[in-house]
């Protein structure tokens, strides 16, 4: 694995990616030096005193990844901060900016590139051919072999989320051997689209919740993968989030892309998102992000915590 470099910028808005080269710049530092300290920080965590913290020089020469998400939003001060600080960079310090790309926030990406940075694009497929070439790497990655038929197969059963795609591929990894072919595909997923994750995440925003634990316990019993399942309840709450708040004069096309919803689907998400706060929302996210890490290994029991997290989003609703 080669080093870090002392300046990152992953520019792209396809939040999988973007996780995983943040997550691969953190595994070369700590591979070149297991004690290095870790900041992972969003706008809102930030203040100039943060900035300032993170990256000045170690008193003890103890080595530091700071990683600013989403770039693009801080305000402009912060940023002239974070600009300053390019251009005269600690040299314990391997600095990471991820952008969603876009003219906002262009002058801190220019001046990342300027610097010098290191330059990771994570642009994520949007045509079915895409995806289905997304589903050989995976399996490539994992050191197995998919035939055509049965990527296109996978890609049309689950959709076009990639999380959800990804996490289809490390399941078929995990349950099969050999090549994957279409039968294998079939078995694990045909007939799930109707006991998805989406009829859990619909009714949980819905506040039904004897139909959401319903729906729940009948995914999880023909097989469907938690992560799945909790992928779509963080579908569901984004969506939610900006159905209920929408940006004033937003296309519905980009309303659309926004909520990361095909447009039609945009009248469905106002209807779920009538009874729903701000402090709901808030709640549900919440929610949404411990189940997430409790799924992933911080938790023994997966289906015990989409239940909880089920309940709580269902609760959640209506919550002033």
């Amino acid at each position: 694995m080669p080093a870090p470099a002392p300046l990152t910028i992953i520019v792209g808005d396809e939040e999988l990616l973007v996780d995983r080269a943040v997550a691969a710049v953190v595994a070369a530092a700590r591979e070149k030096d297991p004690g290095v300290d870790v900041h992972d920080l969003v706008p809102s965590q930030v203040t100039m005193n943060t900035v300032v913290e993170v990256t000045s020089p170690s008193l003890f020469g103890d080595r530091r990844v700071v990683v600013l998400r989403s770039s693009q939003d801080l305000v402009k001060d912060l940023a002239a901060t974070v600009t300053d600080y390019l251009k005269d960079p600690a040299d314990d310090v391997d600095l990471v900016l991820t952008h969603a790309g876009g003219n906002k926030g262009k002058a801190l990406l220019q001046a990342a590139a300027k610097a010098g940075a290191q330059r990771v694009d994570c642009k994520g497929p949007t045509k079915g051919p895409e995806r289905v070439a997304f589903v050989k790497g995976e399996f490539a990655a994992a050191g197995r072999k998919i035939t055509p038929d049965a990527a296109q197969a996978l890609v049309d059963a689950v959709g076009t989320d990639l999380r959800e795609i990804a996490a289809a591929c490390t399941q078929l990894v995990a349950d099969t051997e050999g090549r994957v072919d279409g039968a294998a595909v079939a078995r694990y997923h045909s007939g799930k689209a109707e006991a998805s994750g989406f009829s859990v995440a619909d009714r949980a925003v819905e506040g039904r919740l004897p139909e959401a634990l319903e729906q729940l316990r009948w995914s999880l019993a023909v097989g469907t993968a938690p992560v799945l399942i909790n992928s779509a309840l963080a579908g569901a709450i984004r969506g939610i989030a900006v159905a209920a708040q929408p940006p004033r004069g937003m296309s519905e096309a980009d309303l659309a892309k926004r909520a990361k919803v095909p447009p039609w689907k945009l009248r469905t998400l106002r209807q779920q998102a009538r009874g729903w706060s701000a402090a709901g929302v808030t709640r549900a996210m919440a929610v949404v992000a411990e189940t997430d890490a409790l799924i992933k290994g911080a938790g023994r029991d997966p289906e015990y915590a989409l239940e909880r997290a089920v309940i709580e989003i269902a609760r959640a609703r209506g919550a002033r």
